[in-house]
């Protein structure tokens, strides 16, 4: 017999003025688009159960378990820079955490799920573009090996959202290893709430970073975790092409997974400038823009924490200054190792930095496909051909596999290893915009077919598939999508 999830919020134990407890809007006619049975699994949620009428009543926000404890939590941010002191889930609840296989603690969230005293005159609602979007984003986020929130389920929710005009409306549960961003540390740090700082920074370091409680310095231990988690993220981002839209402070978790799939998207022709977000009119958060902006949030962490890393303000700045500024060389060794993977390369050289710069200027001029020209590379090693019907090196590039190749064959890892972790680092599907777009119009329709069937193509990104090789397509001129929305 199915049974509701058992779940605990050690969130609420943190003081009152962390969060507030309240219930979702009553939305008037659900139904179930998905469910992920991989995650439930991998959580202790049983699937039947989320399939079931009590299942659907958790989902839109109806009813919750018993066990459940649902919460709206504040933090604040600098978004595009500016500085909002107050921000909070203005349209999600975290209904509690759960217990994995793993035996870590994961939040359970509704997105989409109505006002909260957050949500600054917003409806607190959710268009269905944005959550099938985050849906199809994160798991294929996911399957890449990148560290993201997931999406346990989706639901519409039978009524229109108003946003440029009327939408259908959706919900998304959303999963993480817990939804505490750069931006909560800000706003306790911002009210000179020593106390509340400190509550926090304790809850962090038990649930991510247990470790530091062995530091002379939690503090610090914990600044230098996130600073490094982060340098990776990135680096794993920038490997993919993708480019996330809107990094703001109340967009970065401090346990180091991606967040917020909004205006986010996967660059096809290479060019470090690529914005796709709407609302980055001056192109902060461009793909080649986001190492940068990473070192700028850490250094706004790095300010907020100032009050629990020394007693004396000086001494603070000097421990705060010498953790950031580890962040540009954890950053590049963490890119550099993307980079030897993707080349098939067994270490990363000095001499290496003008292989890589040389083919990226070619990449940029020729305006390749991102992702197909390195799968096309790691086909070139394999001796196989299925990326050539959609894409080849043009003749401009044969000096550079002329090099590329003698550096590859300098390596004392075997061959066959080198080429295997050059598939496992290149997929052949990505969520492309256009197959995305795709999926979200048909559903707006009502037809989730397109959906599905993208989904399921998506959970395999590195493997060869001749019956699916369209989506490995780049867009048609008339397919192009030039602009990402956030849906808020």
């Amino acid at each position: 017999m199915s049974k509701a999830p058992a779940f605990q919020n050690l969130y609420t134990t943190l003081p009152d003025h962390f969060f507030h407890r309240q219930g979702a809007d009553t939305v008037p006619a659900p139904e179930l688009i998905a469910v992920n049975d991989e995650l439930a699994k991998f959580l202790e949620i049983d699937a039947e159960w989320l399939r079931s009428a009590a299942g659907l009543d958790m989902l839109s926000g109806k009813a919750f378990p018993d066990s459940a404890d649902p919460i709206a939590t504040v933090y604040a941010g600098f978004q595009f820079g500016n500085w909002n002191p107050q921000l909070g889930d203005g349209r999600a609840l975290l209904i509690g955490e759960v217990i994995a296989q793993n035996q870590q603690r994961y939040d359970v969230q509704l997105k989409g799920s109505g006002r909260t005293p957050y949500s600054r005159g917003g409806d607190g609602k959710s268009p269905l573009g944005p959550v099938l979007r985050e849906y199809l984003l994160s798991e294929a986020m996911h399957t890449l090996g990148v560290p993201t929130t997931r999406a346990l389920a989706a639901v519409t929710t039978g009524e229109e959202v108003y946003r440029d005009s009327a939408l259908p409306g959706a919900i998304l549960t959303r999963v993480a290893s817990s939804h505490i961003r750069v931006g909560t540390v800000q706003f306790f740090a911002s009210r000179k709430d020593t106390d509340g700082l400190r509550a926090l920074c304790d809850h962090v370091i038990e649930r991510h970073y247990p470790d530091c409680r062995e530091s002379d310095n939690p503090t610090q231990a914990l600044l230098r975790n996130i600073i490094e988690r982060q340098a990776k993220l990135i680096a794993k981002w920038q490997g993919l092409g993708f480019i996330h839209g809107v990094m703001n402070t109340d967009n970065m978790l401090l346990c180091g997974e991606t967040v917020d799939y909004g205006p986010c998207a996967f660059m096809e022709a290479f060019d470090p400038a690529t914005v796709f977000s709407s609302i980055d009119h001056g192109g902060r958060y461009a793909y080649g823009n986001q190492p940068h902006i990473g070192h700028w949030n850490l250094a706004g962490l790095a300010q907020a924490l100032l009050p629990l890393l020394h007693d004396d303000e000086d001494e603070a700045v000097k421990i705060a200054q010498a953790e950031i500024n580890s962040y540009p060389d954890l950053h590049v060794a963490a890119y550099q190792h993307v980079l030897t993977r993707k080349l098939g390369l067994s270490d990363y050289r000095d001499e290496d930095d003008a292989l890589v710069t040389d083919l990226l200027e070619l990449l940029k001029t020729e305006r390749a496909d991102f992702t197909l020209a390195f799968r096309r590379l790691y086909e070139r090693a394999a001796g196989t051909s299925s990326v050539k019907t959609l894409w080849d090196f043009s003749p401009a590039f044969d000096s550079w596999l002329a090099r590329w190749q003698t550096r590859f064959a300098d390596s004392t890892q075997p061959e066959s290893e080198r080429i295997e972790t050059m598939r496992t680092s290149n997929p052949l599907f990505i969520p492309r915009n256009h197959r995305v777009e795709e999926a979200i119009q048909a559903g707006n329709q009502g037809d989730f077919s397109v959906f599905h069937t993208l989904r399921e193509v998506l959970r395999e990104p590195f493997t060869d598939n001749p019956d699916n090789l369209d989506y490995a397509r780049p867009a048609a001129p008339q397919e192009v999508v030039k602009q990402t929305f956030c849906g808020t």
